[in-house]
């Protein structure tokens, strides 16, 4: 099974880091965010990387070039508009090749076990998504885990809901008849859903969206004092 990093971003919340720099290469410690992100895919043994890019894409190109020091092939997928994270997947499906496939966002901390993905069956599973509690910044979550392990709305169940990781495992035909343009994958995601084709697990472990500098920042204190025990 291969892995697609959504690194298209403009990054408008981490300005002024961002002014010359892409997100995905602001660092933690001495390595990049998507560095990071490539060495965990990388030790779960998956096939290969996409990796889709926008602002400033060359230079994520020119460090990560082929892969080949992190024993991972990687291919990009060069977008001339910002198409958002559907109309993203959707132009780089040939490269993903397999019928599903890991998208994980470039700017998520995380010690999950990426291993613990399977692949999807596109019948019964359109998509499964990894859910985590909610964040001080986004108390109110995104979607509900029912008993069946179904991910579902439950717009009435707000003290239920958890968040979106922005970790997850999506089969093709949750793409089926869409062009390729700008769309989020939320839409699609939440008809699925009313299918009852999307599954999801809870990740208690260790979880950051690194929307702001000052969360960045927190985070680098706290690597660096993990690196120093």
């Amino acid at each position: 099974m291969r892995a697609m990093i959504l690194a298209a971003g403009l990054g408008k919340r981490m300005q002024p880091m961002t002014a010359n720099l892409p997100k995905p290469l602001l660092k933690v410690g001495k390595k990049t965010l998507i560095e990071h992100q490539v060495e965990r895919l990388a030790a779960t043994g998956i096939s290969g990387i996409v990796i889709n890019h926008f602002y400033l894409g060359g230079m994520i190109q020119e460090l990560l070039r082929d892969g080949s020091k992190y024993r991972v092939p990687i291919e990009y997928s060069r977008e001339p508009i910002l198409l958002d994270t559907a109309g993203g997947i959707i132009k780089a499906l040939p490269k993903l090749r397999d019928s599903s496939f890991i998208v994980v966002n470039a700017d998520v901390w995380t010690d999950f076990d990426f291993s613990r993905l399977q692949p999807i069956d596109g019948v019964e599973q359109l998509a499964h998504l990894v859910m985590v509690p909610n964040a001080e910044h986004h108390p109110q979550g995104d979607f509900m885990l029912d008993a069946n392990g179904l991910v579902c709305e439950a717009r009435d169940a707000r003290d239920r809901r958890l968040t979106f990781s922005g970790i997850s495992v999506m089969h093709q035909k949750l793409f089926d008849g869409f062009p390729i343009q700008p769309r989020s994958v939320v839409p699609l995601l939440k008809a699925a859903m009313a299918k009852n084709q999307v599954t999801g697990q809870v990740h208690e472990g260790l979880w950051i969206d690194i929307g702001t500098p000052e969360r960045l920042q927190e985070l680098n204190t706290q690597f660096a004092q993990q690196q120093d025990a």
